[in-house]
Protein backbone atom coordinates (compact mmCIF):
# COMPACT_ATOMS: atom_id res chain seq x y z
CA UNK A 1 0.00 0.00 0.00
CA UNK A 2 2.61 2.44 0.64
CA UNK A 3 3.69 2.40 -3.05
CA UNK A 4 0.04 2.64 -4.26
CA UNK A 5 -0.39 5.49 -1.50
CA UNK A 6 -4.09 5.12 0.65
CA UNK A 7 -6.93 4.00 -0.86
CA UNK A 8 -9.52 6.31 -1.86
CA UNK A 9 -13.26 6.59 -0.24
CA UNK A 10 -15.62 4.40 -1.78
CA UNK A 11 -18.69 6.41 -0.80
CA UNK A 12 -20.95 7.61 -3.41
CA UNK A 13 -22.45 10.96 -3.34
CA UNK A 14 -24.96 11.41 -0.50
CA UNK A 15 -27.11 13.23 -3.40
CA UNK A 16 -27.36 10.20 -5.39
CA UNK A 17 -29.23 7.35 -3.11
CA UNK A 18 -32.83 6.67 -3.19
CA UNK A 19 -35.46 9.33 -1.56
CA UNK A 20 -37.54 8.03 1.74
CA UNK A 21 -39.42 9.76 3.41
CA UNK A 22 -38.33 10.73 7.21
CA UNK A 23 -39.52 10.88 10.40
CA UNK A 24 -38.09 12.99 13.11
CA UNK A 25 -38.55 11.42 16.79
CA UNK A 26 -37.79 14.56 19.44
CA UNK A 27 -36.88 17.95 17.50
CA UNK A 28 -33.74 18.37 20.10
CA UNK A 29 -30.30 19.31 19.08
CA UNK A 30 -29.42 17.00 16.66
CA UNK A 31 -32.73 16.49 15.12
CA UNK A 32 -31.77 20.07 14.22
CA UNK A 33 -28.39 19.05 12.68
CA UNK A 34 -29.61 16.04 11.46
CA UNK A 35 -32.08 17.82 9.61
CA UNK A 36 -30.24 20.69 8.77
CA UNK A 37 -27.09 18.07 7.03
CA UNK A 38 -29.99 15.94 5.48
CA UNK A 39 -31.38 19.38 3.56
CA UNK A 40 -28.50 20.27 2.62
CA UNK A 41 -26.55 17.41 0.84
CA UNK A 42 -28.89 14.65 -0.36
CA UNK A 43 -32.68 14.51 -1.83
CA UNK A 44 -33.62 12.82 1.41
CA UNK A 45 -37.37 13.91 2.49
CA UNK A 46 -38.13 14.76 6.19
CA UNK A 47 -41.51 14.81 5.93
CA UNK A 48 -42.99 14.45 9.41
CA UNK A 49 -41.75 15.17 12.99
CA UNK A 50 -42.89 14.53 16.12
CA UNK A 51 -42.66 15.56 20.12
CA UNK A 52 -44.45 15.39 23.13
CA UNK A 53 -45.28 18.82 22.93
CA UNK A 54 -47.02 19.78 19.72
CA UNK A 55 -45.46 23.48 20.40
CA UNK A 56 -42.10 21.90 19.97
CA UNK A 57 -43.06 20.38 16.79
CA UNK A 58 -44.44 23.02 14.93
CA UNK A 59 -41.58 25.15 15.69
CA UNK A 60 -39.58 22.56 14.41
CA UNK A 61 -41.68 22.13 11.58
CA UNK A 62 -41.59 25.96 10.47
CA UNK A 63 -38.29 26.18 10.53
CA UNK A 64 -37.23 23.48 8.33
CA UNK A 65 -39.54 23.28 6.50
CA UNK A 66 -41.15 20.27 7.39
CA UNK A 67 -45.08 19.44 6.24
CA UNK A 68 -46.20 17.38 8.80
CA UNK A 69 -46.01 17.92 13.14
CA UNK A 70 -47.63 15.85 15.24
CA UNK A 71 -47.97 15.81 19.41
CA UNK A 72 -46.99 12.19 20.77
CA UNK A 73 -44.81 9.74 19.41
CA UNK A 74 -47.29 7.62 18.96
CA UNK A 75 -49.05 9.71 16.01
CA UNK A 76 -45.52 9.87 14.17
CA UNK A 77 -45.20 6.26 14.18
CA UNK A 78 -48.59 5.42 13.11
CA UNK A 79 -48.26 8.35 10.10
CA UNK A 80 -48.66 6.80 6.94
CA UNK A 81 -46.88 8.48 4.47
CA UNK A 82 -43.15 8.14 6.95
CA UNK A 83 -40.56 4.96 5.70
CA UNK A 84 -38.37 5.52 8.37
CA UNK A 85 -38.34 7.19 11.86
CA UNK A 86 -34.87 8.60 13.21
CA UNK A 87 -35.12 8.23 16.63
CA UNK A 88 -33.49 10.79 18.78
CA UNK A 89 -35.20 11.47 21.84
CA UNK A 90 -33.28 11.96 25.32
CA UNK A 91 -31.23 8.21 26.10
CA UNK A 92 -33.56 7.34 28.20
CA UNK A 93 -36.04 6.96 25.52
CA UNK A 94 -34.42 5.63 23.22
CA UNK A 95 -35.68 2.10 23.68
CA UNK A 96 -39.28 3.13 23.99
CA UNK A 97 -39.56 5.34 21.16
CA UNK A 98 -38.53 3.02 18.55
CA UNK A 99 -40.43 0.17 19.60
CA UNK A 100 -43.07 2.32 18.77
CA UNK A 101 -41.64 2.45 15.58
CA UNK A 102 -40.60 -1.13 14.80
CA UNK A 103 -44.37 -2.20 16.45
CA UNK A 104 -45.84 0.29 13.70
CA UNK A 105 -43.56 -1.23 10.67
CA UNK A 106 -41.57 1.53 10.18
CA UNK A 107 -37.70 1.33 9.42
CA UNK A 108 -35.55 3.17 12.21
CA UNK A 109 -31.95 4.87 12.79
CA UNK A 110 -31.82 5.15 16.13
CA UNK A 111 -29.55 7.81 17.14
CA UNK A 112 -26.29 6.82 19.69
CA UNK A 113 -26.52 5.05 22.57
CA UNK A 114 -28.85 2.58 20.26
CA UNK A 115 -30.31 2.00 24.07
CA UNK A 116 -28.87 2.82 27.87
CA UNK A 117 -27.32 -0.63 28.01
CA UNK A 118 -26.88 -4.49 25.68
CA UNK A 119 -30.37 -5.82 26.55
CA UNK A 120 -32.04 -3.22 25.26
CA UNK A 121 -30.10 -2.96 22.34
CA UNK A 122 -30.73 -6.97 22.08
CA UNK A 123 -34.16 -6.37 22.60
CA UNK A 124 -34.47 -3.87 19.45
CA UNK A 125 -32.15 -6.36 17.32
CA UNK A 126 -34.87 -8.69 17.75
CA UNK A 127 -38.06 -6.86 16.92
CA UNK A 128 -36.69 -5.21 13.98
CA UNK A 129 -35.53 -9.01 12.92
CA UNK A 130 -39.63 -10.24 13.28
CA UNK A 131 -41.05 -8.18 11.98
CA UNK A 132 -38.35 -7.35 9.17
CA UNK A 133 -37.65 -3.99 9.28
CA UNK A 134 -34.43 -1.98 8.97
CA UNK A 135 -32.59 -0.94 12.39
CA UNK A 136 -29.24 0.34 13.15
CA UNK A 137 -27.45 2.90 15.42
CA UNK A 138 -26.93 6.55 14.61
CA UNK A 139 -23.25 5.72 14.94
CA UNK A 140 -22.29 8.37 12.30
CA UNK A 141 -18.57 8.01 12.32
CA UNK A 142 -18.70 4.83 10.46
CA UNK A 143 -20.67 6.01 7.92
CA UNK A 144 -18.15 8.93 7.14
CA UNK A 145 -15.73 8.83 3.61
CA UNK A 146 -12.33 8.95 6.11
CA UNK A 147 -13.86 6.07 8.39
CA UNK A 148 -14.34 3.93 4.39
CA UNK A 149 -10.57 4.25 4.07
CA UNK A 150 -9.56 3.50 7.26
CA UNK A 151 -11.68 0.34 7.43
CA UNK A 152 -9.88 -0.60 4.01
CA UNK A 153 -6.48 -0.15 5.45
CA UNK A 154 -7.33 -2.31 8.46
CA UNK A 155 -8.90 -5.11 6.38
CA UNK A 156 -6.04 -5.00 4.21
CA UNK A 157 -3.67 -5.36 7.25
CA UNK A 158 -1.47 -2.34 6.06
CA UNK A 159 -0.85 -1.99 10.36
CA UNK A 160 0.24 -5.39 10.79
CA UNK A 161 -0.48 -7.41 14.09
CA UNK A 162 -2.59 -4.37 16.40
CA UNK A 163 -1.43 -4.07 19.66
CA UNK A 164 -2.96 -0.97 20.81
CA UNK A 165 -6.03 1.46 20.64
CA UNK A 166 -5.63 4.80 22.77
CA UNK A 167 -8.79 6.83 22.12
CA UNK A 168 -10.51 10.06 24.18
CA UNK A 169 -13.21 12.39 24.21
CA UNK A 170 -13.68 15.50 26.15
CA UNK A 171 -15.70 18.46 26.59
CA UNK A 172 -16.59 20.99 28.47
CA UNK A 173 -20.93 21.36 29.00
CA UNK A 174 -23.08 24.09 30.03
CA UNK A 175 -24.08 23.34 33.67
CA UNK A 176 -28.14 23.26 32.49
CA UNK A 177 -27.05 20.60 30.15
CA UNK A 178 -29.25 17.43 30.42
CA UNK A 179 -25.69 15.19 30.82
CA UNK A 180 -25.72 16.26 34.22
CA UNK A 181 -28.71 15.03 35.17
CA UNK A 182 -28.80 11.41 36.68
CA UNK A 183 -32.99 11.27 35.57
CA UNK A 184 -31.31 11.10 32.03
CA UNK A 185 -28.93 8.64 32.09
CA UNK A 186 -26.30 11.70 32.66
CA UNK A 187 -22.42 11.52 32.75
CA UNK A 188 -20.10 11.69 29.47
CA UNK A 189 -20.16 7.49 28.84
CA UNK A 190 -23.11 7.58 26.89
CA UNK A 191 -23.02 11.04 25.29
CA UNK A 192 -19.39 10.99 24.67
CA UNK A 193 -17.36 7.84 25.54
CA UNK A 194 -19.69 5.63 23.03
CA UNK A 195 -17.06 6.88 20.14
CA UNK A 196 -14.08 5.91 21.84
CA UNK A 197 -15.74 2.57 23.22
CA UNK A 198 -16.88 2.08 19.41
CA UNK A 199 -13.73 2.57 17.70
CA UNK A 200 -12.12 0.35 19.82
CA UNK A 201 -14.63 -2.11 19.64
CA UNK A 202 -14.80 -2.06 15.94
CA UNK A 203 -11.39 -2.74 15.88
CA UNK A 204 -10.37 -5.05 18.88
CA UNK A 205 -13.64 -7.07 19.09
CA UNK A 206 -14.93 -7.61 22.95
CA UNK A 207 -11.78 -7.63 25.47
CA UNK A 208 -11.10 -10.20 28.23
CA UNK A 209 -10.56 -8.15 30.67
CA UNK A 210 -11.67 -4.67 31.57
CA UNK A 211 -10.66 -2.32 34.74
CA UNK A 212 -12.46 0.71 35.24
CA UNK A 213 -11.74 3.97 37.18
CA UNK A 214 -14.25 6.69 37.78
CA UNK A 215 -14.75 10.16 39.45
CA UNK A 216 -18.17 11.30 40.36
CA UNK A 217 -19.38 14.78 39.81
CA UNK A 218 -21.70 17.29 42.28
CA UNK A 219 -24.58 16.75 40.04
CA UNK A 220 -25.02 12.55 40.94
CA UNK A 221 -23.73 11.79 37.64
CA UNK A 222 -20.06 10.65 36.61
CA UNK A 223 -18.07 13.47 35.82
CA UNK A 224 -15.30 11.19 34.51
CA UNK A 225 -13.62 7.51 34.10
CA UNK A 226 -11.40 5.64 31.96
CA UNK A 227 -11.19 1.91 31.05
CA UNK A 228 -7.71 -0.51 30.52
CA UNK A 229 -8.56 -3.50 28.35
CA UNK A 230 -6.86 -6.67 27.20
CA UNK A 231 -7.85 -8.68 24.11
CA UNK A 232 -7.71 -11.74 22.74
CA UNK A 233 -4.04 -12.26 21.48
CA UNK A 234 -2.79 -9.33 24.31
CA UNK A 235 -3.71 -6.61 22.27
CA UNK A 236 -4.86 -3.26 24.43
CA UNK A 237 -6.54 -0.63 24.47
CA UNK A 238 -6.61 2.72 26.81
CA UNK A 239 -9.68 4.76 26.83
CA UNK A 240 -10.93 8.24 28.91
CA UNK A 241 -13.88 9.93 28.69
CA UNK A 242 -15.04 12.74 30.90
CA UNK A 243 -17.32 16.35 31.19
CA UNK A 244 -14.88 18.66 32.74
CA UNK A 245 -13.47 20.25 29.45
CA UNK A 246 -12.73 19.65 26.14
CA UNK A 247 -9.98 17.46 24.88
CA UNK A 248 -7.95 16.61 21.50
CA UNK A 249 -10.60 14.25 21.14
CA UNK A 250 -7.74 12.17 19.16
CA UNK A 251 -7.75 8.58 18.74
CA UNK A 252 -4.44 6.26 17.59
CA UNK A 253 -4.02 2.64 16.37
CA UNK A 254 -1.20 0.63 17.00
CA UNK A 255 -0.02 -1.99 14.73
CA UNK A 256 3.28 -3.83 14.14
CA UNK A 257 4.01 -3.01 10.41
CA UNK A 258 2.40 1.06 10.45
CA UNK A 259 0.49 3.25 13.34
CA UNK A 260 -2.71 4.86 12.44
CA UNK A 261 -3.05 8.65 14.29
CA UNK A 262 -6.57 10.08 13.88
CA UNK A 263 -6.96 13.75 14.16
CA UNK A 264 -8.60 14.80 16.79
CA UNK A 265 -11.97 15.34 16.51
CA UNK A 266 -11.15 11.71 16.01
CA UNK A 267 -15.46 11.07 15.38
CA UNK A 268 -16.42 13.79 12.58
CA UNK A 269 -14.63 14.75 9.33
CA UNK A 270 -10.88 15.00 9.16
CA UNK A 271 -7.38 13.90 8.27
CA UNK A 272 -5.51 11.01 9.64
CA UNK A 273 -1.93 9.84 8.96
CA UNK A 274 -0.52 6.57 8.95
CA UNK A 275 3.32 6.27 9.93
CA UNK A 276 5.84 3.62 8.87
CA UNK A 277 9.16 2.64 11.49
CA UNK A 278 10.88 3.37 8.04
CA UNK A 279 9.49 7.66 8.23
CA UNK A 280 7.44 6.81 5.48
CA UNK A 281 4.11 8.89 6.12
CA UNK A 282 1.25 8.50 4.64
CA UNK A 283 -1.33 11.48 4.76
CA UNK A 284 -5.81 11.49 3.87
CA UNK A 285 -6.41 15.41 4.01
CA UNK A 286 -10.27 16.24 4.09
CA UNK A 287 -11.14 19.46 5.68
CA UNK A 288 -12.08 19.27 9.26
CA UNK A 289 -16.17 19.52 9.69
CA UNK A 290 -18.35 19.16 12.19
CA UNK A 291 -22.27 17.43 12.15
CA UNK A 292 -23.42 19.28 9.69
CA UNK A 293 -20.81 18.13 7.05
CA UNK A 294 -20.86 14.68 8.22
CA UNK A 295 -24.12 13.41 9.38
CA UNK A 296 -25.96 13.55 5.90
CA UNK A 297 -23.81 10.41 5.17
CA UNK A 298 -25.54 7.94 7.37
CA UNK A 299 -28.68 9.15 6.13
CA UNK A 300 -27.91 8.32 2.86
CA UNK A 301 -26.32 5.03 3.47
CA UNK A 302 -29.28 3.70 5.38
CA UNK A 303 -31.52 5.02 2.26
CA UNK A 304 -29.77 3.03 0.37
CA UNK A 305 -29.49 -0.25 2.21
CA UNK A 306 -33.18 -0.39 2.52
CA UNK A 307 -33.87 0.14 -0.96
CA UNK A 308 -31.68 -2.83 -1.70
CA UNK A 309 -33.76 -4.66 0.90
CA UNK A 310 -31.25 -5.13 3.83
CA UNK A 311 -32.22 -4.71 7.01
CA UNK A 312 -28.75 -3.33 8.54
CA UNK A 313 -26.38 -1.03 8.04
CA UNK A 314 -22.92 -2.49 7.24
CA UNK A 315 -20.53 0.33 8.71
CA UNK A 316 -23.10 -0.15 12.15
CA UNK A 317 -24.25 -3.69 11.94
CA UNK A 318 -26.65 -4.21 15.51
CA UNK A 319 -24.00 -7.15 16.85
CA UNK A 320 -21.32 -3.99 16.69
CA UNK A 321 -23.32 -1.97 18.53
CA UNK A 322 -24.64 -4.59 21.09
CA UNK A 323 -20.59 -5.28 21.72
CA UNK A 324 -20.08 -1.63 22.38
CA UNK A 325 -23.10 -1.53 25.23
CA UNK A 326 -21.67 -4.78 26.46
CA UNK A 327 -18.53 -3.24 27.14
CA UNK A 328 -20.42 0.19 28.62
CA UNK A 329 -22.18 -2.16 30.42
CA UNK A 330 -19.38 -3.65 32.16
CA UNK A 331 -17.61 0.07 33.16
CA UNK A 332 -20.60 0.82 34.70
CA UNK A 333 -21.22 -1.89 36.74
CA UNK A 334 -17.15 -1.49 37.72
CA UNK A 335 -17.99 1.98 38.75
CA UNK A 336 -21.91 1.37 40.34
CA UNK A 337 -23.23 3.49 37.70
CA UNK A 338 -27.14 2.42 37.43
CA UNK A 339 -29.40 4.65 34.53
CA UNK A 340 -33.10 4.58 35.38
CA UNK A 341 -35.38 1.84 35.05
CA UNK A 342 -32.34 -0.51 35.37
CA UNK A 343 -31.70 -3.15 38.28
CA UNK A 344 -29.58 -2.39 40.98
CA UNK A 345 -26.14 -3.21 38.95
CA UNK A 346 -25.87 -3.85 34.88
CA UNK A 347 -25.12 -7.00 33.75
CA UNK A 348 -21.67 -8.63 33.84
CA UNK A 349 -21.32 -9.46 29.83
CA UNK A 350 -16.70 -8.66 29.62
CA UNK A 351 -15.84 -12.02 30.00
CA UNK A 352 -13.28 -12.47 33.06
Amino acid sequence: MRAAGLPQSRVPESRDAPVLRWGIMGPGWIAERFTESVQAYTGQVIAAVGSRSLSRSKAFADTYNVPAAYGSYEELAAAPDIDIVYVCTPHTGHHAAAVLAIDAGKHVLIEKPIGLNADQARDLAHLAETAGVFAAEAMWTFFLPKFDVIRQILDAGTLGTISTVVAEYGEHFDPSHRIFSPELAGGPLLDLGTYPLALVTEVLGRPQQLAALGQPHDSGVNAQLSAVMQFDGGAQAVVNTQLHNFTPTAATVVGSDATLTIDGPFNMPGGFEVRFPDGTRLRHDEPAGGHFEGLHYEAAAVARAISAGSTHAGQRTLEASIRTLEVADEIRRQLGVVFPGEPASPGRTARH
